[in-house]
């Protein structure tokens, strides 16, 4: 009885205060969603109002050697180094981007803080952040980049940028170095610079998958005096006595990309390429002169699987072949041989313009399920001249070499962050300035056999040049790398 009275309360109550409690349900409803919205917007905007920050650390022990052309070495068999990247991104909506990069470079217990040669107060960068340095950090890549939908109203996607472009670290050079790739093509360029750069997105108007073209320009050195000029020029302004601006431009195309196959060309042309006077040299300065323009071109295949499933289908192929020739102009000055200098016109040992070729091919191989395995060559001849300056190797640029360059390596995948790789690299080279400039003076392309044969034959010249010659170099390297 008092149960069914109770039931019968209950319910009288619940009928009573129905229709209120469904209304102040309701408005409550109301207000959550409203919250809601109101909490993803402020939750879009806290994200869209910071910079988004990675982190990418890596120390590493490097045994280096150099066999010279007189019978003699030298080298380090325990350089350490560490090298850290502070990664930025930031987009404020779909079209827009903001990408940076801050970096510290150097050896264990060294201040290296010379960033290369200069001229006075005159520097180029293309090595800022790849030359050992000090501790301090610097700009490695900075720049904006617009994404649009449509060129010219068609069904192009295209895309515009400025800054310190990433520059770097680009197509085939990425496998090694365990990165994504950069924009250049590896083969020819690899050095830091300033520009900009414009793609079209092919690919829909041509029905081609992944074909593309992309113009970019860029400056390597400016001649501009800078505040307080040595010498009493007005800030900023032009200084004739030092090496002109030196720039850039080019198109990079890619044929055809469906992720399996993918190929792509570029083509430069480089103004007012510097050479060093190497009997200037001293104290880590040096007197560069402009010798010449230089054209660039490289063509560049990857094979991303071999097969559609199984082992294969990991495996990554790839060849290059990449082309240079030099324009030189005016009189520069050059090693007479005897101690003393002589004006002679010309880029790389030579008068007229010449025609340099490189081939470069290799594998990488999936060994285990987070292990990699590689192994690259490549060839030079006498006038081979590339912009890989900032190659990732403590002997100097292998793609570079005029001569012959092999190596291998072994990346394994410790944890989701931490990475190791053991690295060997084996350069021989066939004649000198394979990691000079573009002139007569440190770019020379001799034949170091006719070197040897003219210091045998007792010409004091040779003799005093067979010290300075590298007749072959390599490095080994391990490193243990923190990415996240």
């Amino acid at each position: 009885m008092k149960k069914m009275f109770g039931m019968g309360v209950l319910t009288a109550a619940t009928f009573a205060l129905g229709t209120t409690t469904e209304e102040e349900i309701a408005k409550l409803q109301k207000q959550i969603d409203r919250l809601k919205v109101k909490i993803g917007k402020v939750n879009a905007q806290s994200s869209n109002d910071n910079i988004k920050w990675g982190v990418d650390f890596r120390t590493a022990i490097d045994s280096i050697n150099y066999d010279m052309a007189d019978g003699s070495k030298a080298g380090k068999n325990d350089l350490m180094s560490m090298r850290l990247w502070l990664n930025m991104a930031y987009a404020p909506d779909s079209h827009n981007v903001f990408k940076g990069q801050l970096s510290m470079n150097k050896a264990f217990g060294g201040n290296f803080d010379s960033q290369g040669y200069s001229q006075s107060m005159y520097t180029f960068d293309w090595i800022a952040n790849e030359a050992l340095g000090d501790n301090t950090l610097k700009v490695r890549q900075a720049y904006w980049l617009y994404l649009g939908d449509r060129a010219f109203g068609f069904d192009m996607p295209w895309t515009f940028s400025i800054g310190r472009r990433p520059s770097t670290n680009g197509f085939l050079v990425n496998l090694r170095d365990d990165d994504v790739e950069q924009s250049p093509l590896g083969h020819i360029i690899n050095v830091e610079f300033d520009g900009l750069s414009s793609k079209l997105d092919l690919s829909n108007v041509t029905g081609i998958p992944g074909m593309s073209i992309k113009v970019c320009m860029g400056q390597g050195s400016t001649n501009a005096t800078p505040m307080f000029a040595e010498n009493g020029e007005p800030q900023y302004s032009n200084d004739y006595t030092v090496t002109e601006d030196i720039t850039l431009a080019g198109i990079i195309l890619e044929p055809y990309n469906d992720g399996q196959i993918i190929t792509k060309f570029t083509w430069f042309r480089a103004y007012n390429l510097p050479d060093l006077d190497l009997n200037a040299v001293g104290a880590g300065t040096g007197n560069f002169s402009s010798v010449g323009d230089m054209d660039g071109a490289a063509l560049s295949v990857l094979i991303d699987g071999i097969t559609e499933d199984g082992y294969f289908s990991d495996v990554k192929v790839f060849g290059s072949f990449a082309w240079s020739k030099t324009r030189p102009d005016g009189s520069v000055s050059m090693p007479d041989g005897i101690g003393g200098t002589v004006q002679s016109a010309g880029m790389l040992g030579s008068s007229e313009s010449q025609t340099g070729t490189s081939y470069w091919f290799g594998t990488q191989l999936p060994v285990t399920e987070d292990g990699k395995f590689g192994i690259e060559y490549n060839h030079g001849s006498q006038y081979w001249r590339p912009f890989t300056y900032a190659e990732d190797t403590m002997i100097g640029s292998k793609l570079a070499a005029r001569g012959d360059a092999w190596e291998v390596y072994f990346t394994y995948q410790l944890t989701d962050a931490l990475s190791a790789q053991a690295r060997y690299t084996k350069i021989d080279y066939d004649y000198t300035g394979s990691n000079g400039f573009f002139g007569n003076s440190s770019g020379n392309a001799m034949k170091i056999a006719d070197v040897k044969a003219a210091a045998a034959a007792g010409q004091q010249w040779a003799k005093d040049l067979l010290p300075k010659i590298v007749e072959s170099a390599d490095d080994f390297r391990f490193y243990i790398r923190y990415r996240f």
